[in-house]
């Protein structure tokens, strides 16, 4: 609970400053930072780094999540499970709709200091890459932890699915498609949706309305 109030509130920290318009200095210099400063459509780094970059942000894109959902979906109804899969498709499912629903609220247009190095077609804030990356991999990481024989396994998968998270905000900004900003907050609220769910799973589970760990 300590944890999805703290991320709650770092999403209000962070869309206050910017609807403020406080974190524009910050955003432009972290953004320009990332980028030849003799031509702005060159990010810094060798081509592969690039390349990197536009790896990570796949696994962020909405085609890679909805296949790794169903395809986690398919296996815990295959196992009998249905209503943890239920819940998983709940939790990933509501997380897109919340996403969609704060980009439509805030209207925050994209970062226009740099040229774009990824298709872009949505509002800017938060940033739904990196929301539904939380959301997606935290969730599932946190799922296959309440399986795992022990604390070791536990842990390697839980530190994964932060790493994956934290390399699709970044590789937004990378690309020129985010404001720093709009990664943050799509890393609380996805982090906070993740922790949301992960507590509604073990009350049904001690409820003995979702299958057991």
């Amino acid at each position: 609970m300590a944890g999805f109030a703290l991320t709650i509130w770092g999403f209000i920290e962070v869309a206050d400053e910017v609807v403020e318009g406080e974190s524009h200095a910050i955003d432009s210099r972290i953004l320009l930072a990332l980028r030849n400063a003799r031509d702005l459509s060159d990010p810094i780094g060798p081509l592969w780094v690039e390349e990197l970059g536009r790896d990570f942000t796949a696994l962020g894109g909405v085609g890679v999540l909805t296949l790794l959902t169903f395809s986690v979906a398919g296996y815990l109804w295959l196992i009998g499970k249905v209503r943890a899969m239920l819940l998983v498709l709940g939790a990933i499912g509501s997380g897109l709709l919340v996403s969609t629903l704060l980009k439509q609220g805030f209207d925050r247009t994209r970062p226009d200091l740099v040229p774009h190095d990824s298709l872009v077609y949505t509002a800017s804030f938060p940033s739904g890459h990196s929301m539904m990356a939380a959301i997606t991999y935290l969730t599932l990481a946190a799922l296959l932890a309440r399986v795992l024989p022990n604390r070791a396994t536990k842990v390697y998968f839980l530190a994964l699915a932060v790493i994956v998270t934290v390399g699709v905000g970044v590789s937004r900004v990378y690309l020129g498609v985010h404001w720093p900003s709009d990664v943050l907050a799509g890393w609380a609220v996805g982090a906070s949706w993740a922790l949301l769910f992960w507590l509604i799973a073990r009350q049904l589970q001690h409820r003995g309305q979702v299958e057991p760990e």
